[in-house]
């Protein structure tokens, strides 16, 4: 049977590659994006949409999925608390943690009465350690890995996996200003034991493997794809 995945975020970075894998795949891929419509080949379907807004279309356009991919999020300028206003606070949780657990719950539901279903989620080195964004985006990152576990341990017997993945420094539109000049590209490169960024498809790839059916013991592991990173 043909797998229908949902990613939001899909219009660029990992969403995007994430996306390209599963088409390559032959899965059905319905994608969601505030941005434009990426240029995708094979069974894909778009909803633009704001996540942070009403999602009453986005469960008419997908009712159902096999495999729900959270991968939307933004960064926050790396700002300490003082230097964060409550817009910004607010806007980084909306998008990294409200979102993917509203979502979640309402397909939840489906998976559960069918007793099978994938979750995964985007966390971060953030969801782990300091320093991997400011104090908004680490506290959702940190909120959305203790969301993965939780799930994961509330319904590992219905039939649903759940899993996070914690990438590092991956070279995205969220991250292109590390690359312009004075940025934190160089720096972050050398810090990287591996010594570069990671690309997408390397997330990408880990996406599908977790999203195969074959990864049931691992439930509710959050996997690192750092380059190393963690192990300083």
């Amino acid at each position: 049977m043909t797998k229908t995945v949902l990613i939001t975020g899909v219009s660029s970075g990992i969403g995007l590659a994430q996306a390209r894998v599963f088409l390559e795949n032959g899965c059905a891929v319905y994608g969601i994006d505030k941005s434009a419509k990426p240029d995708l080949s094979g069974d894909f379907h778009f909803l633009q949409l704001d996540l942070t807004g009403d999602l009453a279309a986005l469960y008419d356009f997908a009712p159902a999925v096999d495999v729900l991919c959270n991968t939307a999020g933004i960064l926050d300028a790396y700002q300490p608390l003082l230097e964060q206003n409550q817009e910004t606070i607010e806007t980084i949780f909306a998008i990294n943690v409200f979102s993917a657990m509203v979502i979640t719950r309402h397909y939840l539901a489906k998976m559960v009465a069918q007793q099978s279903g994938i979750i995964i989620n985007m966390c971060s080195i953030a969801s782990f350690l300091a320093g991997g964004g400011g104090a908004a985006y680490t506290a959702s990152k940190h909120a959305i890995a203790g969301f993965t576990k939780q799930l994961a341990l509330d319904y590992a017997d219905q039939g649903v996996q759940v899993f996070g993945i914690a990438p590092g420094a991956v070279k995205t539109a969220m991250t292109a200003a590390d690359f312009e000049p004075g940025g934190l590209a160089d720096w972050v490169a050398s810090e990287t034991p591996i010594k570069r960024w990671l690309e997408p498809e390397e997330v990408a790839d880990l996406t599908f493997f977790l999203a195969s059916g074959k990864a049931q013991a691992m439930q509710g592991e959050i996997i690192k794809v750092d380059g190393g990173w963690s192990l300083k």
